[in-house]
């Protein structure tokens, strides 16, 4: 990643509209008909516009292709959240485990032209001079990237920016270190502003629910942390407790209500997923979220999908990696509903931090609660968030389990359930068995972020998915197993040859969706 070959494209972002963008950007000073850097950098404009790409870029909220080929055929799909009735390439694709070079390769252009630089400029611009902003940039990178380094494994970080032939890459461990380390300096910063009283200078320029504010800027990253820590716990155990722990500690603590979540407010793009779903019905409920859903009667599935045209008042899901003759045989099963006809697009919600507590209770970690205490309130205050009433009873319910899997129109698809655990806790049951059950919640509470549920089923197996029935990856990719990374892409290889060489090389095994990142190791969850 030569920074070289994207910097004009990036910077003619940051211009004001009014400007021309040219190869000429040292002729803007002087030019009487353009904006001069003085004014330019009144109110911190020169620094405030490199984070609205950032905004729109960690996923991509347009064009609605572009998102679909960085998440929404890849883990959105591998999740279990979604499926697809399109048979893409032939039906030999990324559903069914052929990775696709040219769809993937997305991911990383996306991260890295639209985040990943603009972190770096305004690092190069507010470090040491306007810090709140340079903080903020921080916790945006780290949210933007570790989806990255959670995708491809070792990537470009600490040398980003480099001019150099070759840009060598990280291993994870290096990144996560390093991500650790810039959440540090980003919450000492933000915090030390707080505890003097200082106004915000993001208000106008935060595209979250935060509205600028500080204090809820450093929860979010807290949180992250915590999700990061957990991330971990397989490969370093101990610097998972600790970097989990410190986030309780942390005096504004982690996400405790809905509005803590995390949340991309566009005013002018909707989620995506709604015109792949409605309008191009490229994206349906899964065969996984159907079996899930239907057998807990879980209230929240009206929010989350339609019901079938095909099958009035019925919802009914397409399992992934099956044989697809024409799209016409299942794009009537249930598309994705209200919860993404929405300019609000959640990243982190506030129950995401009640499962991690409670898998860190289960660990016996200071969670400030037991495992069931965080387990149960992460349920009520999902409910909540989608507007759905019940909470108590569904986790009292000790009976409903996952339903058997029905393709009305293809029963090779057919398949029994496979996620058998109830909802209600278990004092008696095992500690893999609690695992499964806060999964399991902890998937259907963070619906649509594919992302990461495809991060947590790599790390713990969790919910339990049907595997696909198609499996092209010429034996790569196990159907037991599921995809576990994608491969580097061919913009890298083309131009930083070496650099990809360096990235293999911190592989444990060969560069393709089969080999394990550094933290998802093949070992029991306790």
């Amino acid at each position: 990643m030569k920074l070289n070959k994207i910097t004009t494209a990036a910077i003619c972002s940051l211009l004001l509209a009014s400007v021309g963008c040219t190869d000429n950007f040292e002729d803007i000073n002087s030019n009487p008909n353009g904006i001069s850097l003085p004014d330019f950098e009144q109110d911190f404009n020169h620094i405030k516009g490199g984070f609205a790409p950032m905004f729109n870029n960690i996923q991509v909220l347009t064009p609605e292709w572009v998102y679909q080929l960085q998440q929404g055929l890849n883990s959105d799909i591998w999740s279990g959240y979604m499926a697809t009735p399109t048979g893409f390439e032939g039906g030999i694709n990324n559903t069914t485990y052929s990775l696709l070079d040219n769809w993937n390769g997305f991911i990383w252009d996306y991260g890295y032209k639209n985040v990943m630089f603009n972190a770096f400029d305004i690092a190069n611009k507010s470090k040491g001079k306007y810090d709140q902003f340079y903080a903020l940039s921080l916790i945006l990178k780290v949210e933007g990237m570790h989806r990255m380094t959670d995708t491809f494994g070792p990537i470009i970080y600490s040398k980003f920016g480099s001019t150099d032939a070759t840009i060598a890459y990280d291993s994870q461990e290096e990144v996560y270190t390093q991500m650790f380390a810039e959440l540090d300096t980003a919450v000492a910063e933000l915090t030390k502003r707080v505890d003097a009283g200082e106004a915000s200078t993001f208000a106008t320029t935060d595209m979250t629910g935060y509205g600028g504010k500080y204090e809820s800027w450093v929860r979010f990253a807290n949180t992250l942390r915590l999700r990061l820590a957990m991330r971990i716990v397989k490969i370093k155990p101990a610097l998972a407790k600790t970097e989990a722990e410190k986030a309780i500690a942390q005096k504004f603590g982690v996400m405790m209500v809905n509005d803590d979540s995390f949340k991309i407010v566009s005013p002018v793009y909707s989620n995506p997923i709604a015109t792949l779903s409605g309008s191009w019905l490229d994206i349906r409920m899964s065969a996984d979220m159907e079996s899930i859903m239907k057998g807990y009667q879980d209230p929240r599935i009206s929010a989350y999908f339609d019901t079938s045209k095909q099958f009035p008042g019925q919802y009914k899901g397409v399992r992934t990696g099956i044989a697809i003759s024409g799209k016409s045989d299942h794009q009537d099963f249930s598309g994705i509903g209200a919860v993404v006809r929405s300019k609000e697009i959640y990243l982190m919600n506030a129950a995401e931090a009640y499962f991690l507590r409670a898998e860190g209770a289960l660990r016996g970690w200071n969670m400030g609660g037991t495992a069931q205490e965080l387990y149960e309130a992460g349920i009520k205050v999902s409910f909540d968030q989608r507007g759905a009433s019940g909470a108590a009873a569904y986790i009292a319910d000790n009976t409903k389990t996952p339903a058997a899997y029905v393709d009305p129109n293809f029963p090779e698809n057919n398949s029994p359930a496979v996620n058998n655990v109830t909802v209600a806790w278990d004092a008696a049951a095992t500690n893999e068995v609690k695992l499964q059950k806060i999964i399991t919640q902890k998937w259907i509470a963070g619906f649509p972020e594919g992302q990461e549920a495809w991060s947590d089923y790599r790390r713990t197996g969790y919910p339990k998915l049907f595997p696909v029935l198609k499996n092209y990856s010429g034996g790569a990719i196990t159907t037991e197993f599921g995809v576990r990374r994608v491969n580097f892409v061919q913009s890298e290889k083309a131009g930083n040859s070496g650099g990809v060489a360096t990235g293999v090389a911190k592989l444990n095994g060969p560069d393709n969706g089969g080999t394990r990142t550094w933290w998802d190791v093949n070992a029991p969850n306790f």
